[in-house]
């Protein structure tokens, strides 16, 4: 990985990257954040939603104060691979910055639009290598973000200690974000589908007694929450199954950083809690 950029901020230092993805095929960008201190430290991984870079969490979200204070790395990735000669559609919600953290496998997105095996192998190997990490982590996101950090800790458990989420996509099969996505970068067989939807995978028993809890913040002014986001549908599979799922509905806030950045210390300290008692 090559550093870009670099800056001190509440003692630690954040770092922006690029590397050639052997997964990808691309040149992929990331930022991450190491605590003061000469560690070794637990991992969380960020991935953000629809439209958004690396970029997106590392300026807005001010997670970087509470980070230092837990000793925390903090790895954001970008949503997608990009560059020339890499499929793209000119709606926001398909194409780059829109990967939904799945391995297409549809012409002409699955040459390079890998981004489930992106995360969780070369992604992880990576950071492991070039970082003082205790190789715990959790893994967390937004929107499109808060579907794929659900759905990879639900895949695989042995990789993540802790999963929380902010405005969760729940259950793409059963909305227009997800049935649009899914079906460029899947095919039409729904049945397949179902192995990337939260909702569908906690009411499998899929990860079954991993997560002692599983964190969701939502705001109820969100203008996505209905027809896209369905957040009812998470607590119906938990409630079904009995896996553990604090769903947070906060009064008045919105779908944007302001309401990440509102509680983003809280779900920090989550992970921080289990990631260290899980050393």
């Amino acid at each position: 990985m090559q550093t870009t950029k670099t800056h001190i901020v509440h003692g630690g230092t954040l770092r922006y990257l690029t590397h050639d993805s052997a997964v990808t095929g691309t040149a992929m960008t990331l930022s991450v954040f190491v605590p003061p201190g000469a560690g070794p430290f637990p991992v969380l991984i960020w991935l953000s939603g629809l439209t958004c870079t690396e970029d997106n969490f590392t300026t807005k979200a001010g997670a970087y104060r509470a980070a230092a204070e837990h000793g925390l790395i903090i790895v954001a990735p970008d949503t997608s691979p990009r560059g020339e000669g890499v499929a793209d559609d000119p709606a926001y919600d398909l194409g780059q910055g829109a990967g939904f953290y799945v391995d297409a496998t549809e012409t002409p997105w699955a040459e390079h639009f890998r981004m489930e095996s992106y995360v969780t192998g070369e992604l992880i190997g990576l950071i492991d290598a070039a970082f003082p990490t205790t190789k715990v982590r959790g893994i967390s996101g937004h929107s499109m973000g808060g579907h794929g950090a659900l759905t990879l800790a639900l895949r695989h458990p042995h990789l993540f200690r802790s999963v929380s989420a902010f405005a969760p996509i729940a259950s793409p099969t059963r909305c227009p974000w997800g049935e649009k996505a899914f079906t460029a970068y899947l095919g039409p067989d729904r049945t397949v589908w179902d192995a990337h939807d939260a909702a569908r995978l906690i009411e499998a028993g899929v990860g079954e007694g991993c997560f002692d809890d599983i964190l969701i913040d939502q705001g109820d002014a969100d203008p996505f929450l209905v027809e896209q986001l369905q957040p009812e549908l998470l607590q119906a599979a938990a409630d079904a199954v009995g896996q553990t799922l604090t769903l947070r509905m906060q009064p008045g806030y919105d779908h944007s950083y302001f309401f990440m950045a509102s509680f983003i210390a809280d779900h920090v300290a989550f992970h921080a809690r289990r990631l260290e008692a899980a050393r």
